[in-house]
Formats: C-alpha cells, sequence, structure tokens
C-alpha cells in the first residue's frame, strides 16, 4: 500500500478547501466570547444600548456562517475520505488477485474478507471525520488559549494544566488500546473465517448432524471477541473519568480565581465572562481526546494489516520480456519436472511426457499421487522446482502468462459456480465473445442442454452460491460446458466426470473423441475416462509408475491392470 500522504497528496486541493473551511468557522467560533465580553462590559455595565442590535447580528452572522463552513468541511472530508478508501480497497484487491495460488494456501478467506471490508472501513474513519476533529481539536485548542492567554496569563495555567493532565492519560490510553485493536482485528478476522466455513459447509454440517459442535465453536470465537472488545471498554471506561473530571474542573477552577481578580479590578466582569466561555469551550475538545484516541489506534492497527498484504509478492512472475506466441497449438512438454512447496514436501519428482497437438494425454494414480498439481504447473499457479515446463517448445516461464492460461480451459474436480444465471457461467471467461448459439451448442456437448431447457427459465436460471440446487452430475456438465465454450486449443479435465452415470460419461466421451485439433489431458479415477487416450501415463507418489496405451499398460498387469479389474471384474 502505498503511504498514506500519498493518497493525500493526490487530494490536496480538496483537504486544502476543506481544512481552510474549518480554520474559519474556529476562528468565527473564537469571536463569540469577544462578543459576550462587550455585551456585559459596554451594554449592561456600560449601559451602550446602540451597539447591542450590532452585537445580535455578529452572534446571527457567526452561526450562520459555521453551519456554512462546518458542512463544507465535513462534506468534503467525508467524500475525499470515501474516495481514498475506495482507492485503497481497488488496489488491495487487485493486489489480492496478482499474489499466487502458495498465498491462499496459507491465508483464511475470513481472514481476507476482514481486511477488505472492516480494516479499509477504519482507515476510513481515519481519513475523514475522525482527522477532521484531530485538526479541530488541536486548532481549537491553540485558539482558545491564544485567546485566554490575551485575557489573563495567569488564569491560562489552569486550562493548561488540565491539558497536560489529559494529554498524558491520553498517551497511555493509546498505546494500550493499540494492542488490544491488534488483538480485535486478528479474532474479528477468525471468527469470519469460522462463519463463512460453517455456512459454506453448511449441508456437510447437517449430514453429520455437527450443529451443536460448530456452534460451540462459533461460540468460543465470539466470546474472545466479546472478551476482547470488553477490555477495549475497560481500558476507556478506566481513563475517560480523568477527561471528564479535568473539563468539569477547569470552569470552576477559572470561576473560582478569576473572581478573585474581579474584586480586585485587574479583570472586567465581562473578560471574567469571556474567559469562562473559552474554558468551557476547551471542555469538548478534552473530553474527545480519548474517543479520538481510540478511534486513530484502530485505524492505526488496520493499516499495519493492510501492509502486510500489499507486502506479499507473487512467487509465480512474468519473465520482463516476455514471449508472445503468433498461435497456441497446444503440443505440452514435461521435461524432469519435480515440485514441492514451501513446507519441502515432494510432491512430483523428474515427470517427463510429451503430447502433441490435437493429442489425448490421460493420467491416473491414486489420490495424493500429484495428477492436479500437474496441471496446476501447467497453468503457471505454481512454478516448477526443477525441470521445466514447454508450450509449443516454449518454456512456460518465459511466456506472457495471461496468454499460457486463456489458451487452456480447465474443468476443475471441485466445480464452482457463481450465484448467476446458467447463460453468465457458461459465458464466463468470454462474455463479449460468445453468442447465444455458441452456448446452445457446448450445452449440447456437454449433455447438458436437455436438464436446462426443461428449468422455468431455461439459460436464465439463476443457480444459487456454488451451483446449490443442482445436484452433482448437473454442476459437472455445466462446468464442462463452460469449457467447450472457449474452444481453447487446450482442454484440462480433472476427474470431471466422476459424478456423471455411464451413459452420460460415454456421450461426452464419444463427444471428446471428435475433437481432433484441441489438445486433451483427461485426469481420471475411471478407466472408460482414459482408455482411448493416445497415452496414458500412471503416477504413484510423485513418480510416473507406468506409461503406454490402454492395451500396452493391460499387457504389463501392473498397476493399471489393477485398477481396471477392479472396477470391471464380475
Amino acid at each position: 500500500m502505498k503511504k498514506i500522504s500519498t493518497y493525500i497528496w493526490q487530494y490536496k486541493w480538496r483537504y486544502v478547501i476543506a481544512i481552510s473551511a474549518l480554520l474559519i468557522a474556529e476562528t468565527l467560533d473564537m469571536l463569540a466570547p469577544q462578543l459576550t465580553r462587550m455585551v456585559v462590559d459596554d451594554v449592561i455595565v456600560g449601559k451602550d444600548l446602540q451597539i447591542f442590535k450590532w452585537l445580535l447580528l455578529g452572534y446571527l452572522g457567526i452561526g450562520v456562517s459555521r453551519a456554512i463552513l462546518q458542512y463544507v468541511r465535513e462534506y468534503i472530508f467525508d467524500d475525499t475520505a470515501n474516495l481514498i478508501s475506495t482507492k485503497i480497497r481497488k488496489e488491495l484487491f487487485c493486489h489480492l488477485q496478482s499474489l499466487s495460488a502458495s498465498y491462499f494456501d496459507k491465508t483464511n478467506t475470513g481472514e481476507l474478507m476482514s481486511r477488505i471490508k472492516d480494516d479499509v472501513d477504519h482507515i476510513w474513519d481515519g481519513l475523514g471525520f475522525v482527522s477532521m476533529l484531530l485538526i479541530t481539536v488541536v486548532f481549537h485548542t491553540v485558539a482558545v488559549l491564544v485567546c485566554m492567554f490575551s485575557i489573563s496569563w495567569k488564569l491560562t495555567f489552569i486550562p493548561l494544566i488540565g491539558m497536560v493532565i489529559c494529554a498524558s492519560v491520553a498517551i497511555i490510553m493509546e498505546q494500550k488500546l493499540g494492542q488490544v485493536y491488534g488483538e480485535i482485528s486478528e479474532e474479528n478476522a477468525v471468527l469470519n473465517t469460522v462463519a463463512e466455513e460453517n455456512l459454506g459447509g453448511v449441508r456437510t454440517v447437517k449430514s453429520f448432524a455437527r450443529e451443536k459442535f460448530e456452534i460451540q465453536k462459533f461460540l468460543s470465537h465470539n466470546k474472545k471477541y466479546y472478551d476482547l472488545n470488553m477490555q477495549q471498554s475497560k481500558l476507556f471506561v478506566k481513563y475517560y473519568p480523568v477527561f471528564s473530571a479535568v473539563t468539569k474542573l477547569i470552569p470552576v477552577l477559572a470561576l473560582l480565581f478569576g473572581g478573585h481578580y474581579v474584586v480586585d479590578e485587574t479583570l472586567t466582569i465581562g473578560e471574567l465572562s469571556a474567559f469562562v466561555e473559552y474554558s468551557m469551550n476547551i471542555v469538548w475538545p478534552l473530553e474527545m481526546l480519548g474517543w479520538l484516541t481510540n478511534c486513530f489506534s484502530s485505524a492505526v492497527a488496520s493499516g499495519k494489516k493492510l501492509d502486510a498484504i500489499f507486502k506479499e509478492q507473487p512467487t509465480v512472475k512474468e519473465d520482463e520480456n516476455p514471449i508472445e506466441l503468433e498461435k497456441v497449438n497446444g503440443s505440452i512438454t514435461f521435461e524432469n519436472v519435480s515440485f514441492h512447496k514451501e513446507d519441502k514436501h515432494e510432491i512430483l519428482k523428474g515427470i517427463s511426457f510429451e503430447v502433441e497437438a490435437g493429442k489425448t494425454l490421460g493420467i491416473m494414480g491414486a489420490t495424493g499421487a500429484g495428477k492436479s498439481s500437474i496441471v496446476q504447473l501447467l497453468q503457471r499457479m505454481y512454478d516448477v522446482t526443477d525441470g521445466a515446463i514447454k508450450l509449443d517448445g516454449v518454456d512456460i516461464r518465459k511466456l506472457k502468462m495471461s496468454q499460457v492460461r486463456s489458451s487452456m480451459e480447465y474443468v476443475m474436480q471441485d466445480v464452482f459456480l457463481f450465484s448467476d444465471t446458467i447463460n453468465e457461467n457458461i459465458k464466463l471467461g468470454k462474455k463479449r465473445q460468445l453468442m447465444a448459439k455458441d452456448i446452445k451448442k457446448a450445452a449440447k456437448d456437454a449433455s447438458a442442454r436437455s436438464f436446462i431447457e426443461k428449468m422455468d427459465e431455461g439459460y436464465e436460471t439463476v443457480i444459487g452460491e456454488r451451483g446449490v440446487g443442482l445436484s452433482g452430475g448437473q454442476k459437472q456438465r455445466i462446468s464442462i460446458a463452460r469449457a467447450l465454450a472457449k474452444n481453447n486449443p487446450i482442454l484440462i479435465m480433472d476427474d470431471s466426470t466422476s459424478a456423471l452415470d455411464m451413459e452420460t460419461e460415454a456421450e461426452i466421451q464419444e463427444m471428446l473423441n471428435k475433437k481432433e485439433n484441441v489438445t486433451k489431458i483427461i485426469i481420471a479415477h475411471r478407466i472408460s475416462a482414459v482408455r482411448n487416450a493416445d497415452e496414458i501415463i500412471v503416477l504413484d507418489e510423485g513418480r510416473v509408475a507406468e506409461r503406454g496405451t490402454h492395451d500396452t499398460l493391460m499387457a504389463q498387469k501392473g498397476l493399471y491392470y489393477d485398477t481396471y479389474m477392479s472396477q470391471y471384474a464380475s
């Protein structure tokens, strides 16, 4: 994230206007006690009624002018803070989009939601009304002290001592609140994560009758969140009486000691009235000091959280001068590829294979053998630890990343559908290019057209979050239709027919066999999904254990053969 001062500088003229309005309004506010002094000394004591109407007009003018100026300052401060927070939220979201998959492997969604929403809101507050009030408090306090000093420098020591006491308490309070706010922010992220996971997996929770356990889990975090907020409140309540007591004593002491000066005739009654009014005017800034410290601590803590995210850098980076192929044909080569994540556990070891453009590669293996990792490396979600992956003979690390990913269409094992219409879900990625006829053809090829057109709204039917309301097979077919509609040169299917019946799977396999100009990588557990592939590789603990066609692998009577027998033996 840029420094906050950078954002403020971008809108410097807005802040100049707002602060000017603020300073003029506060200056006018300083004139009111002077009018009071004149009313007491000149009108009441001096019996000069001639100036009374002008003094009343002065009060009216000050009131109207302050009302207009306060509206201007508050509107500009709020609007500018809104613009800056919107920009920060946009930059934060864009930065998150630029981070590699490895970052999201170790970061909870709930935590990121808290950063994007709550923490940016705290900065919004800090740049809006909090900063406005802080400037107001500082200028107002200085102006009041100058005015009080001009009346009686001796009496001015009373509010000065009170201010020193309040400032000392505010510093102690800010230090303690800063730590508590950091803990509140962390627990808020955890609470969001627990709620998000529970609501997202509510059907799993119900199917395992875990409602009581999940409620207890949520309540335990909710209690911790409550305790932290109570800790914050206790700190605030502990120190706030100091502010309250000081602000109540200042006018009383000013009146008490000032009365002696009036008796001694070193101070007029009007001057004492003005001084007491000023002393009451210095009360509200001191009362707000604790609350502003509270809000400021929250904004600072949130800023630190956002800075930590902005300091994260993508581990997968595009080459400084990337190559862009004139046309992607779709040939894929893995050259002795090895891969491990940050935990150093090796997932793939020395993987080598080649898929010519338009050919089909089948990948099989037990769960955890590394099948999906091959696809993630091919899409550059991660970079290989050793070896190289080539697309049309060029290392994908040297290619433009957007071209690598846009040349492939990936039907994921875990189907993700957005809460939108079926039409929009199929068009995802190429909304402007795809026509209605393309959508219908893709749906037909994915054996999805029949059930889609039976729905009340057809292709305009809005499906629930993550495809709620559809069966597993229906979601898979929409996901396959989404991939087919793009007509990209490479099609990757990661166990994407597992929820389909044998008849529907056969229809889709037949359709895929007819796509001669598309390079296909089919990851599956079912023999039926890969048996027609030009080459099949069988992974075992991250290594290629077997490779060949269906017939050659059956003849070897190894892992592939064992899988076949377990699926087809009567």
